[in-house]
This record gives structure tokens, C-alpha cells and sequence, in this order.
């Protein structure tokens, strides 16, 4: 299969030709035109699910060793665990046979140093709150914790006995196990 052509790593590198998004169905193309069918399911293999900020520093398959169709990944501003969070676990636990669940918070996160005030200025700004929580914190392990703890004591999730939580070191690429009791 031949790799996708590489995009520009930052919004400072030139454009080129067209918008982000037609370069990324571009790169599509080229990505399709070696494209084989892995012939695998939607369960995943080693019925994980991972739930992880959306920072594009963090190459979740790369730093946990994973492969194509080994687990589900839920991504999201911070990887807290909200109400959407919570739907998409229990779908991949009851509906896609997961059992496990790993949670990874990050060193340098911007949700450190946002406030719910962010939620404030977007209601002055267009006129109307936001129906959502920013789930802003400070201390990164204590958010990983409370992660922790929403996943364990949701009803709709019958597998939380292989629950943990690590925050990713965005420097050094290591991940740092939480006692979810500290």
C-alpha cells in the first residue's frame, strides 16, 4: 500500500493548491488506490477501547503499539469522559464486545488553561450557552481520577472492572499510570 502523501505539519506552511480539506481527499485518493479490504469486523480485536484528547501530538496507535482493528478510540477535547463519552463506551462495550477501557489525559493539555468563563464568552459572542460543559481542569491526574470514577460507576457500562488512567508526557512520548485512589 502507498502512503498517503504528507500534509503540512503546521497552519504556518504554505497552502498550496485548494483548501485543507480538498488536499486531505486527495490524499484519499492516493490512500484508495492501494487500498485492500482487511477483511475484519467492527469489534475490536483486543476488545479495548481507548479514550484520549484530541492533541495532535499524540499518535495513539504508534505509543500504545496498536495495529488496524485492534480497538476502538474516542477522542475529544481533554479525553474527560462526558455524557457522549459514556454512549459511545457503552455502545462499543454492549453493541461491539469491548471489556477494557484506557483513559489518557497529557502533559501540556489546553484544557489547563481554559475556564468555564470560555462557555460565558460564547454565549456573549453568538447569543446563545452552549448546551456543554468545557470540562476545563488544572490538575491533570486528579481529571484522569474523575474519568476513572464516571466510567466505573456508569450503570450502562457493565465491564468496569479493567479500567486505568495514564497521562501521555508529550516530550518524552511515556505514559504515567494513575492511582485512581491518590
Amino acid at each position: 500500500m502507498t502512503p498517503a502523501p504528507r500534509l503540512a505539519s503546521s497552519i504556518d506552511d504554505p497552502p498550496g493548491d485548494g483548501s485543507v480539506i480538498d488536499r486531505l481527499v486527495a490524499a484519499n485518493r492516493t490512500y484508495a488506490a492501494g487500498f485492500v479490504d482487511p477483511g475484519m469486523g467492527a469489534r475490536p480485536v483486543l476488545r479495548v477501547a481507548v479514550v484520549a484528547c484530541m492533541d495532535a501530538r499524540i499518535d495513539l496507535h504508534a505509543a500504545l503499539g496498536l495495529e488496524l482493528g485492534d480497538c476502538h478510540t474516542v477522542r475529544n477535547a481533554g479525553g474527560v469522559v462526558t455524557d457522549d463519552t459514556i454512549r459511545s463506551l457503552t455502545i462499543s462495550q454492549r453493541a461491539l464486545g469491548t471489556r477494557s477501557v484506557i483513559l489518557i489525559h497529557h502533559t501540556g493539555c489546553g484544557l489547563q488553561t481554559l475556564t468555564e468563563e470560555f462557555r460565558h464568552e460564547l454565549e456573549m459572542e453568538v447569543g446563545q450557552r452552549p448546551a456543554w460543559a468545557v470540562e476545563a481542569f488544572r490538575d491533570v491526574d486528579q481529571d484522569v481520577r474523575q474519568s476513572m470514577r464516571r466510567v466505573r460507576t456508569s450503570p450502562f457500562l457493565p465491564h468496569t472492572d479493567d479500567v486505568r488512567g495514564f497521562v501521555f508526557d508529550v516530550t518524552t512520548g511515556l505514559l504515567r499510570d494513575i492511582d485512581p485512589g491518590s
